[in-house]
Parts: structure tokens; sequence; C-alpha cells
């Protein structure tokens, strides 16, 4: 199922928030107890359900290890993804390192992005769509190409 909309939560003094149900529900599996979490691109953080991190998994590793930049990347996205626990409640745990990757402080925002979550700090979000809104029909008839 592809995720869509845009959530608001606020990380308590664990470095958790809770995964909105309705966004739980649009995870292409049955039941979630667990999420990847992995660093995603402009400071964002990514959360994939088990199948799609098998997926992207798999998308890279047709990629050429022989190229230096690849290995860097894999490298570094691997070294920091991680398998968290999606508690009774709905709540995950963000890994210190992966707080401090994306400036996640207090408040943040989830977008649901086709195969994906991205976790956001608010004002980094917010910063992203000041930067790049009016940009909105270009990007359509170049994501439609």
């Amino acid at each position: 199922m592809t995720l869509t909309g845009t959530y608001r939560r606020t990380l308590d003094e664990k470095g958790r928030f809770a995964v909105p149900k309705r966004l739980r529900e649009q995870f292409d599996e049955q039941t979630i107890s667990s999420l990847y979490v992995a660093p995603g691109t402009e400071r964002s953080l990514a959360l994939y359900s088990s199948g799609a991190f098998e997926t992207l998994a798999k998308r890279l590793a047709e990629r050429s290890p022989n190229r230096s930049e690849v290995r860097n990347y894999l490298r570094m996205f691997y070294s920091r993804a991680e398998r968290i626990d999606v508690d009774t409640q709905g709540r995950v745990r963000i890994p210190e390192r992966l707080l401090e990757f994306a400036a996640l402080k207090h408040e943040v925002v989830l977008l649901g992005v086709h195969d994906h979550a991205e976790v956001w700090d608010t004002r980094l979000w917010q910063d992203f769509l000041a930067r790049h809104e009016q940009e909105f029909d270009r990007m359509a008839t170049e994501a439609f190409d």
C-alpha cells in the first residue's frame, strides 16, 4: 500500500514518538511489531516496514560495489540503519545517533512517502517546504516525464 499523509508528533525524553494508527495501517504488513529506521536525505530519517526494507536492500544490491561512491553510501546507510520495535502503544524509539543525524529535538513531522515514511524535525521540514513549494509544478512535470 502507498503511504501518504502528514502527521505532527512530539518526541518524549527517551527519543520516542507514536506512529499514528492511520500511518501504521498503511504499511504493507498486517501487524507492525517492528520497523526499520535509516538515514534519509536532507537530514530526514526513513521508516520502512520489513518488506519495504528488503525490497530496498535488493535494489541496492544491484548497484556496482566496484564504485567507491556506492560502497561508501552502503557503508554509511547500513551502519546507521536499525530495526526498531513498535510497542503496544504504537511508539518507536529512535536511536541517539539517528536523532543527532536528523537534528530531532522535540517537535517532529512524519510524512507518508510512497513505500516509506519520513521523519523530519518540524523546523527543517518547514524550511524545506519554503524552499521547494514554488517548484511543485515543475517537479510534477519532471516526475511524470
